[in-house]
């Protein structure tokens, strides 16, 4: 009850604060190029390195952020939860993580080593983005048949938020934690993603000439702490945690086909939304996951839908209309009809990504990804007032 309260307390607050006399309903239009001030930092993870050394380098750097940050989780991950809930998965952390698959354990207990954490504790800062990810997602196809993709990530409702400085505490924690990996194997760029450091499953990604890759929450009553009471009670080993996954599917698959089928057929921890972008005209898609089940959104299935030569994704069901208090779909959509495939670009996107509120208090960072070039360019983000606090 606390929750709904505090929403519509927020929702009260954001219409009472229009931009230029209007609710956000502005296109924004000048926010190409981002300030390069901004960029997030760039490291590189060694996959020939054993894996509790991977990290050591990246959480040497990162300490002191993760350490801020962790302290937040357990307690927002309490107030979230529930006593009686938290305590059960709390209680089996340290199991959790030594039936997690290799080598993300190993991994784990190497960033537990860096950062002087408990593995308990760098294994909950792991699975917390299994249940609790807002985000938006851009696919956008140019008329030669380019294929362009980008991403708002947005984190932290309902944690923390500051009635004085207007920010959620969980989303200013993780800013200082936001960068860019470039994983190598065997001397080769095998793929860049960007991550919250210590974080080690993938949330954004591109793989030079093959496809790109992004994930949004999926809200479900068979939500992420099932499957994590399903793992802790019933070692239900099988299913797949999802940025294992799709860590799995950046690390493996070649094609934009190959992909799609990794990410449609496994049984999931949690329902979620995976938005793949090819390299190839019409390749891309929004994959519905239930967790035994998909549905896929195809780009240019209708030849005769205006809005075929982009797909968004934001965190609701594309054959559902969004709800009232979290409508991101209805103004990405019509800024990208505003703006026309003649101008489709990673410019039209990031303007698309900066439109409120699209571009919200909740926005950590905003990503964008050329698959044919294999660029990957990731920006911290500050929605200043006034602003939709989601």
């Amino acid at each position: 009850i606390m929750k709904v309260v505090v929403l519509f307390a927020l929702c009260a607050y954001t219409s009472a604060h229009p931009i230029n006399g209007q609710p956000f309903k502005i296109c924004e239009t000048n926010a190409f190029p981002p300030n390069q001030s901004n960029a997030v930092p760039v490291y590189t993870i060694n996959l020939d390195l054993p894996p509790q050394e991977r990290w050591i380098k990246l959480l040497t750097e990162k300490k002191k952020p993760m350490l801020g940050l962790i302290d937040d989780v357990r307690n927002l991950t309490i107030s979230l939860l529930g006593e009686k809930l938290f305590s059960i998965i709390n209680n089996n952390l340290d199991k959790i993580a030594s039936t997690l698959p290799y080598p993300y354990n190993e991994e784990m207990a190497g960033i537990a080593k860096a950062t002087g954490l408990p593995l308990s504790e760098v294994t909950l800062y792991n699975i917390f983005y299994e249940v609790f990810t807002f985000c938006t997602s851009i696919i956008v196809q140019d008329t030669s048949g380019n294929l362009y993709h980008g991403r708002n990530l947005d984190f932290g409702l309902l944690m923390g938020w500051d009635p004085k400085r207007h920010a959620w505490r969980v989303s200013e924690l993780l800013k200082p934690l936001v960068v860019q990996l470039q994983w190598y194997k065997a001397g080769k760029l095998v793929y860049t993603s960007v991550n919250y450091a210590g974080y080690i499953g993938i949330l954004t990604g591109v793989k030079k000439g093959q496809f790109t890759f992004s994930l949004d929450e999926r809200f479900g009553f068979n939500g992420g702490y099932v499957g994590l009471l399903e793992w802790i009670l019933f070692k239900d080993y099988k299913q797949k945690w999802i940025s294992f996954l799709t860590r799995e599917v950046m690390e493996e698959a070649t094609t934009f086909k190959e992909a799609k089928t990794m990410l449609s057929q496994p049984r999931l921890l949690a329902p979620v939304y995976f938005i793949l972008g090819g390299a190839k005209p019409g390749e891309g898609a929004i994959i519905t996951r239930w967790r035994d089940n998909f549905h896929a959104d195809n780009m240019g299935d209708s030849a005769t839908d205006p809005g075929s030569w982009f797909l968004v994704e934001t965190n609701y069901d594309q054959w559902s209309s969004p709800p009232f208090y979290d409508d991101r779909r209805t103004p990405a959509i019509n800024c990208l009809k505003e703006g026309g495939q003649k101008n489709a670009s990673p410019k039209l996107i990031y303007n698309v990504l900066s439109t409120k509120p699209v571009f919200n208090k909740l926005t950590t960072y905003t990503s964008l990804m050329d698959v044919n070039r294999g660029d990957l360019g990731a920006w911290l983000r500050t929605c200043e007032d006034p602003c939709w606090p989601w």
